[in-house]
């Protein structure tokens, strides 16, 4: 789970992964103003509320959040009276399952839900928006590139000379231009 807060609006992101490893994906967006950390806590009592809904009996759940993690497991305390709301929710959710975890992970391997939680909170209107992922295997207008041939004298030289073999001759301040001029071409 992922939450997302921006000026253009909130949401979030919630993957339930069934033991048999099939992942059912949702982006939930608010219609209501949220922090930071109650997307967050919106993300996990959503999420709860979903597995429990499917009949979950164990649930592990992941969240990038350190605070939203330590909180649950009271390692931090929660003075904001919202926040001591949601982990009121959050506890009386936990006695609908057997066993409940709540696990903190890097961002980086939360990027499922946290692309859905950006992409909603991101959308102004998703009332009449159903959104299609396809893939494309390859380009539709194949790239006609021609080799060209180049003197020592054409401008282009040193730039694909630093491309292609990493290296440049000429004094510093030359080097350092077409380094720079580099970054915008590919060979």
């Amino acid at each position: 789970m992922d939450g997302s807060s921006t000026t253009q609006g909130s949401g979030v992101g919630i993957v339930i992964t069934s033991h048999q490893g099939e992942d059912m994906e949702f982006a939930i967006k608010f219609n209501f103003k949220a922090s930071n950390n109650e997307v967050e806590y919106e993300a996990l009592v959503l999420g709860m509320r979903m597995a429990q809904d499917d009949g979950a009996l164990h649930l592990l759940d992941y969240s990038d959040s350190q605070l939203i993690v330590k909180q649950v497991s009271g390692e931090y305390e929660t003075k904001k009276d919202s926040m001591v709301q949601y982990l009121q929710q959050i506890e009386e959710l936990k006695t609908k399952f057997k066993s409940f975890q709540l696990q903190q992970i890097p961002r980086k391997k939360n990027v499922k839900a946290d692309s859905l939680s950006k992409l909603v909170s991101a959308l102004e209107d998703c009332k009449t928006r159903r959104i299609t992922v396809q893939h494309l295997p390859q380009l539709r207008v194949p790239l006609n590139v021609q080799a060209i041939s180049l003197s020592d004298n054409d401008w282009r030289t040193p730039i694909i000379r630093w491309i292609d073999k990493g290296y440049l001759l000429g004094n510093k301040w030359e080097t350092t231009r077409i380094k720079t001029r580099a970054i915008r071409f590919l060979t």
